[in-house]
């Protein structure tokens, strides 16, 4: 079961709180992280690289010289691609960089990152964030008593302005929230320090409730089917932890005919 820590605002270890088994115990599938990164990266392209074609270069209308007896080549326009000052060929032109990602692959990529981070030890929990007035100086020694490397990603599961005016103004933390949260930004830091309620709002959002939600919707059958699955594993699991005696397995043939001989 993942796990992770929870401290106080003087950075004391106050107890270990068990993580969500579907939301931090996912494998880690690398493929789908690096196709869901890339996809994201290039998102955030906007497209605006823009070259002139020798259509839009302004002048060229008068042809540059007589079409015969000169000795050179046959010229129409100043304005083609192998004159100075002509157009472009096959320069950037405006266009949309979007690469569309399935969403079941999206939140199960959130999932493989938040597990990532689970099993390396880098999720940190606050059993409560909260200043009375903003203060950078308070923050910074938060963060100097908690065992942290260099930059942060602090996620916050509601607006809070004394947290987010005390952090704004150091360079290693990165203020998000758990509604925009995204691959990226989970794998760009070193350390997620978050309070108890933004694992809470995570696990509403990539629990295996929100999936069911989200698949009843098309696909009734399968959730049916999964919810068949986990009832038969933990009546497995409670068997087991019970110590109850494990059920014989069934004779084989040749047993069963030796014993009517």
């Amino acid at each position: 079961m993942p796990s992770a820590n929870v401290y106080d605002m003087d950075g004391n270890v106050v107890r270990q709180e068990e993580l969500d088994r579907h939301v931090f115990g996912e494998r880690v599938n690398v493929g789908l992280l690096h196709q869901v990164v890339t996809a994201q990266l290039t998102n955030r392209r906007q497209g605006n690289a823009n070259t002139k074609t020798r259509a839009e270069v302004s002048g060229g209308n008068k042809k540059p010289y007589r079409q015969k007896g000169t000795g050179r080549a046959r010229q129409g326009s100043t304005r083609a691609p192998h004159f100075r000052g002509g157009g472009t060929v096959f320069g950037p032109q405006p266009h949309d960089y979007d690469r569309a990602i399935p969403r079941k692959m999206k939140r199960l990529a959130i999932r493989c990152a938040l597990s990532d981070r689970a099993a390396e030890g880098r999720i940190l929990l606050m059993d409560e964030l909260t200043f009375e007035a903003p203060s950078t100086r308070d923050m910074e020694n938060l963060l100097n008593s908690l065992p942290l490397e260099r930059h942060v990603l602090l996620l916050l599961p509601d607006h809070n302005d004394n947290v987010i005016l005390s952090a704004r103004n150091i360079r290693r933390v990165k203020l998000g929230n758990v509604a925009s949260i995204n691959v990226v930004e989970i794998l760009k830091y070193d350390h997620l320090l978050m309070p108890v309620a933004s694992v809470e709002k995570i696990v509403a959002m990539f629990g295996e409730a929100a999936d069911d939600a989200l698949q009843m919707k098309r696909h009734p059958a399968v959730v049916y089917r999964r919810q068949k699955v986990r009832a038969l594993h933990a009546a497995a699991l409670a068997a087991k932890q019970s110590d109850a005696p494990a059920p014989k397995k069934p004779s084989t043939r040749k047993a069963s005919r030796t014993e009517e001989k």
